[in-house]
């Protein structure tokens, strides 16, 4: 059901993502709110891998309370403060793991900062099923 347009006479992606991906006919979506690093004991990890960690989890979580897998996403926003942008392949390589091999339209931006400061980043998706 969620395919990933070739790009034909496009650049390549910079990362392991595709430009663009269509959704023929989902019968669900699910569009998740910037998930931030939280731990279920509000505790925020200081890593941005064990960051990560914590909001792909918590983002594979919803996936499967909506009878979902990552393999269902086909859209991902990235925000990660502009101060960590050299732990980007960090954040990169979390996705990617998350993802299991499966590529999703993925934008990654820098920030000045998130609503709190011990936030290094924060992960948005959009998932289709049929």
């Amino acid at each position: 059901m969620n395919h990933a347009l070739p790009g034909e006479g496009l650049a390549a992606p910079a990362a392991n993502y595709a430009l663009a991906i269509v959704s023929d006919a989902p019968s669900r979506l699910l569009h998740t709110s910037g998930i931030v690093p939280i731990t279920p004991d509000g505790t925020v990890p200081a890593s941005m891998a064990d960051q990560a960690d914590v909001v792909w989890s918590s983002i594979l979580l919803l996936l499967t309370e909506a009878d979902m897998t990552p393999a269902d996403i086909v859209s991902i926003t990235t925000y990660v403060v502009a101060d960590h942008a050299d732990e980007l392949p960090v954040v990169m390589a979390a996705r990617d793991r998350y993802l299991g091999g499966h590529r999703a339209a993925s934008t990654l931006v820098t920030v000045p900062r998130l609503v709190r400061p011990e936030w290094l980043m924060e992960v948005a998706v959009v998932a289709a099923a049929g």
